[in-house]
């Protein structure tokens, strides 16, 4: 949450965000990819380095495999974003589902945890409601990232990250 009394940009709102959430266990930290958590994400900090020894337990601490998104999760994700962008009046720049994570460009006045919840917890819902998710479990690693994007060029280079930079369409 952003302090009014230190961040010259608590009273603005930014003309989107880049979320992007992991399906559960495709990315744990000690991963050689590197990761972040909450003493790693400061702009510019670096990223949790590999650590083989961290990795082997946070696999021994999972309490499902790991959750790959087949296509017809992909297709009830999608289906799920454009329909919550949709009846809360976000505007969806740009959605990119892939087999294990989700990158979403949108703008709205709502906080950005409450778009990442929004997002995580309606795209369960429809893969539960088309079958292809049985579990009470979340599908979703806990928290995601949640980027402010406060200039036009930030803006249009989230939505081509998101469409142009995942490699090839799935």
């Amino acid at each position: 949450m952003r302090d009014p009394h230190t961040d010259p940009y608590s009273d603005r709102i930014p003309l989107g965000y880049l979320i992007t959430f992991r399906a559960y266990g495709t990315w744990l930290h000690g991963d050689g990819r590197g990761s972040i958590d909450r003493f790693h994400n400061q702009y510019g900090a670096p990223d949790i380095p590999r650590n083989e020894r961290w990795r082997r337990y946070n696999e021994r601490m999972m309490k499902l495999e790991p959750v790959k998104l087949n296509r017809i999760r992909r297709v009830a994700i999608y289906n799920a974003i454009n329909e919550t962008c949709e009846l809360r009046k976000w505007r969806l720049h740009a959605a990119n589902v892939r087999t294990n994570h989700v990158h979403v460009v949108v703008s709205t006045p709502r906080h950005p945890e409450i778009v990442l919840r929004a997002l995580k917890a309606n795209a369960t819902r429809k893969m539960r409601q088309i079958g292809c998710w049985a579990s009470t479990q979340t599908p979703w690693a806990q928290k995601g990232s949640k980027r402010w994007l406060w200039t036009d060029n930030q803006l249009q280079a989230a939505i081509a990250y998101v469409v142009d930079g995942q490699g090839i369409p799935l």
